[in-house]
């Protein structure tokens, strides 16, 4: 009998597998961004993903569509075209906006005018929340 027994092999893979696909989506690559602390209540999760716009302490933006990220600055331009394109497609899709703390609030200002023009009716602003302050101080 010169046979060979592949369940176990099999059984490995498929650990292995389940392993990539719980890690994978925890190597998020982003851009760097300081948010505005803030001690508003956290969202509740959403059934959709959500649509992301960064913008960076350069005023740079970044658009992030459900699960697709991309690390490449996008124009005012490229945000409409992708953001209309996604509330056609999905008109109950949230939309945020993150801006780091260092941006000038003009370039925040025009990010929302560009989703307005786009149809987002409703633009949400992200923040984090504020470093826990040690008790008995």
């Amino acid at each position: 009998m010169a046979e060979i027994n592949v369940v176990p092999y099999i059984d490995v893979m498929l650990v292995l597998l389940v392993i990539f696909m719980v890690t994978a989506p925890l190597l998020y690559q982003g851009v760097e961004i300081q948010l505005p602390q803030s001690t508003a209540e956290p969202m509740q999760p959403q059934e959709q993903e959500p649509v992301i716009v960064e913008v960076d302490r350069n005023g740079r933006y970044y658009l992030s569509i459900g699960a697709q990220d991309d690390d490449e600055p996008v124009s005012a331009e490229e945000v409409i075209v992708n953001v209309t394109a996604v509330m056609r497609a999905r008109p109950e899709t949230p939309v945020f906006v993150r801006g780091d703390t260092g941006v000038a609030y003009g370039r925040v200002v025009e990010v929302m005018t560009a989703l307005q023009q786009a149809g987002v009716p409703q633009v949400g602003l992200m923040t984090q929340p504020p470093p826990a302050s040690g008790a008995g101080q």
